[in-house]
């Protein structure tokens, strides 16, 4: 069900929706503009029966004549009326986020997500250092450099720092292949009717780099690539679920304060990740909300890191998702829990927006998809979970065992290797 049909059938239920994920939406003005669209629209189709039934008589008369030119003005400019009603009216429905699943936990943010998994944190023999410390002692990891380079909130990895990033990168891309998943390397950069159709516009603007000459942007996530890989079709169910999984760069113009919570790399305007996208059958997605979720532990599992997952309350769902769990790692050195990835459940509403359907059977009328989408994972904030779990006493870092075959079987990064 659209957003349109959602309020049209039960505005209360949108507005108690609104203000159980804490969102301020256009609703009193979208539902004037429709009421209004409406009457004029049957206005219109009332002129239009008066003008064809005139047109079905025989020789009009000069006063039949004068009423057609009449109705044939009124019919020009209240269509033209009707137009901008209708525009602005789906203008401002695109400020409606999706609806709330059913037994989603209630509350206000973050803080009141609901825990369904927290593993111990790991057993270290020293106190682990700060990434950012430990990382530019052992020479992997350069953020003065990448400030000169770019600016504030970015960085640069080196040696055997670059490489563990490609290994993840290449290891985790094939732990999805052979789950099922199909690898796509998309563009970077991506036009406005792609990111409206994700949802990412126009809720997120304002944290979006845009080149305004050409209007395109770059990529906030792999997401809307993959969501609009079917935009515009019609697909067949049995050709159903369609699975993706994709590498790419991330940029993202987060306004950032300075304090403990920026500092390292844990929050940057340029990040990479690896993502998964799955558009599959309506009554599927319940399931393969909890297959991705899985998938994203999966990495941690085998990295041996300490693991939590939260489903997300109402207040934390964010715009698109209907229901959603978070996946953590453990930052020692900093003591707190890490998102690197979170799996949502989109149901139909990016399909809607995206016109993306498919037919059970030939002939058969078309139905939206719903689409599913989760990190697999966030690369910087699994390295420093790496760096801050694997660092060892002599100042070392272990590298993890799942990777290590992608990185020509190193068993660790010792210091002094890599100097700029």
């Amino acid at each position: 069900m659209t957003p349109l049909q959602r309020i049209r059938e039960d505005p209360q239920k949108v507005r108690d929706m609104l203000a159980a994920r804490g969102f301020d939406a256009p609703l009193d003005r979208i539902l004037e503009l429709d009421r209004k669209a409406r009457d004029l629209r049957a206005q219109v189709e009332s002129l239009n029966a008066e003008r064809n039934k005139a047109s079905r008589g025989g020789p009009p008369s000069e006063e039949v004549k004068a009423r057609m030119r009449e109705v044939g003005e009124r019919i020009k400019a209240d269509q033209a009326e009707l137009t901008a009603l209708e525009a602005e009216r789906d203008e401002k429905l695109l400020w409606i986020p999706n609806e709330i699943a059913p037994g989603v936990p209630q509350g206000k943010d973050e803080h009141d997500n609901k825990v369904v998994r927290q593993d111990k944190p790991r057993q270290l023999d020293l106190v682990p250092q700060p990434h950012w410390d430990f990382g530019e002692a052992l020479g992997i990891l350069d953020i003065p450099r990448g400030t000169k380079l770019s600016g504030s909130r970015f960085y640069v990895l080196r040696g055997a720092g670059a490489a563990l990033q490609r290994a993840l990168i290449a290891w985790m891309i094939d732990l999805k292949i052979a789950a099922g998943f199909t690898e796509i390397y998309p563009p970077f950069v991506t036009r406005r009717e792609t990111l409206v159709g994700s949802a990412h516009l126009p809720h997120f603007d304002e944290n979006l780099y845009r080149d305004e000459d050409d209007d395109v942007w770059l990529l906030p996530t792999a997401e809307p690539q993959l969501v609009g890989l079917h935009r515009d079709e019609i697909l067949d169910a049995a050709a159903l679920p369609r699975r993706y999984v994709a590498y790419t760069a991330c940029f993202r113009r987060e306004h950032m304060s300075a304090g403990r919570d920026v500092r390292g790399i844990k929050r940057g305007h340029e990040f990479d990740k690896v993502e998964m996208v799955v558009h599959c059958a309506p009554e599927e997605s319940p399931a393969w909300l909890d297959k991705m979720t899985a998938l994203a532990v999966e990495v941690l599992e085998k990295l041996e890191l300490p693991v939590r997952v939260s489903e997300r309350c109402t207040g934390d769902l964010g715009f698109t998702a209907m229901r959603g769990f978070d996946v953590d790692v453990w930052s020692p050195a900093a003591n707190e829990w890490l998102e690197v990835s979170s799996a949502s459940n989109c149901g139909s509403f990016q399909a809607e927006r995206s016109s993306i359907r498919f037919r059970r059977e030939a002939g058969g009328k078309p139905e939206h998809v719903h689409i599913l989408n989760a990190s697999g994972l966030a690369l910087a904030r699994l390295m420093i979970a790496i760096m801050e779990n694997y660092q060892r006493k002599d100042g070392s870092l272990e590298i993890p065992k799942a990777v290590r075959s992608y990185m020509g079987g190193r068993e660790k990064i010792a210091p002094g290797e890599f100097a700029l």
